[in-house]
């Protein structure tokens, strides 16, 4: 019996598990307070009207509404929530 592991097998072990980021709600579709947008790592997107971003960089929608991500200043990519109109 060998009393040290294999070359191989020691190597190993290290793989973690994904962080799941993107973006979770695309433009056009429909949020509720509270649904996340984004997950990010560093500021990729931007929060713009209606939308607030958490301490890990997540952008979370703070109104009922439409996702709309458009382009603001210096060009930077930039999400909204567009309210929808009360009937």
């Amino acid at each position: 019996m060998a009393h040290k592991k294999g070359v191989g097998s020691s190597k190993n072990g290290r793989e973690s598990a994904s962080q799941r980021l993107g973006i979770k709600i695309y433009g056009g579709q429909a949020v509720t307070a509270g649904n996340i947008i984004v997950r990010q790592r560093g500021n990729k997107h931007f929060p713009g009207a209606g939308v607030a971003q958490g301490k890990d960089d997540t952008l979370y929608a703070l109104i009922d509404g439409t996702v709309n991500f458009h382009r603001g200043k210096f060009d930077k990519s930039v999400v909204s929530v567009i309210p929808t109109a009360e009937a």
